[in-house]
């Protein structure tokens, strides 16, 4: 089972697990490291500008030559407050995503995004200059990924060629649709083949009973998230289990169990693992496991690597 060696630090504004600047964590990353892919999960377009994007991530390419991976979303990150505080503009420029992806991989591939193409509705104008520094050679540079929950972010991802990661611990309803739009509108002209990564929620620990009791925390979280409270982390046990127990309903399920995370000693996490690679047909599986104890979450990385013949 392709499971991928990476380091993509995710990237949110609003506090608790991810960390807000993933372009400054890669260069720790890196220099740590001699093999394993470094990338961001994901860069909010709609906050920056492509060209400083692309300066950011050339440099990077030029530190860890064939090893970074940028990948691009629209999504805001974080609450209205933390939005407006980044941009006062955020709505206007996820509209403009499409036209600034444009040239965003224009940058990344050395060129000058000065000429337009109707039929991708690129505007860009012709007053253009290139980003540096300059890559080696060819296959060195960064790689231009898209990341999403959607249809339009797939068909984005198709109409450049780049490779597409699916959120599916966001979103799960959205997942066969969005993958099958993505490989039929694929642009081989731009890019070899469609490649699909499936990012995936997995806890997995010695026995079921260790791993439901760290996935509670993780349950726990969500709930405090998605009242705007997340910003502390993962709770530890007791308080999980005193979170969770509070906002329970009699006879309702557990809050947080309808997102889409495998929880499970290391046979099942593979089972159902391979169950969802065979289901999307992805090319990889990138998984994303939270706990509150940092051993745990190591643990829970070895686990499944083992498991899956890493």
């Amino acid at each position: 089972m392709a499971i991928r060696a990476t380091g993509w630090p995710s990237i949110t504004d609003s506090g608790g697990l991810a960390c807000s600047t993933p372009e400054v964590m890669l260069g720790m990353i890196g220099a740590m490291t001699t093999r394993i892919r470094l990338g961001a999960g994901a860069i909010l377009l709609p906050y920056y500008k492509p060209y400083k994007v692309a300066e950011t991530f050339r440099l990077l390419a030029s530190l860890f030559p064939g090893r970074i991976d940028l990948g691009v979303a629209r999504s805001p990150g974080g609450p209205a407050e933390i939005s407006m505080a980044l941009s006062d503009n955020y709505l206007e420029r996820a509209l403009r995503m499409p036209d600034d992806f444009a040239a965003l991989v224009r940058y990344l591939n050395g060129e000058k995004p000065g000429s337009q193409n109707p039929e991708l509705g690129e505007k860009i104008g012709a007053n253009a200059c290139s980003a540096t520094p300059l890559t080696s050679g060819s296959g060195e540079g960064p790689a231009p990924w898209v990341l999403g929950t959607s249809v339009k972010s797939a068909s984005l991802a198709a109409a450049y060629g780049t490779g597409y990661a699916y959120g599916y611990f966001m979103n799960r309803e959205n997942a066969r649709e969005a993958i099958a739009a993505y490989r039929g509108g694929f642009d081989r002209s731009r890019g070899e083949r469609p490649y699909v990564v499936l990012a995936v929620s997995a806890v997995c620990a010695d026995t079921q009973e260790r791993a439901e009791a760290i996935a509670r925390g993780v349950r726990a979280w969500r709930l405090l998230a998605s009242q705007g409270r997340g910003e502390a982390g993962i709770p530890g046990p007791d308080e999980a289990d005193r979170l969770l127990g509070e906002s329970r309903p009699a006879g309702s399920s557990e809050p947080g169990s309808e997102h889409a995370m495998i929880v499970g000693a290391p046979e099942q996490v593979r089972g159902r693992l391979s169950e969802l690679r065979e289901t999307f047909g992805a090319d990889e599986l990138m998984i994303v496991s939270y706990g509150h104890d940092f051993a745990d979450r190591v643990r829970s990385y070895a686990l499944i690597m083992e498991a899956c013949g890493g």
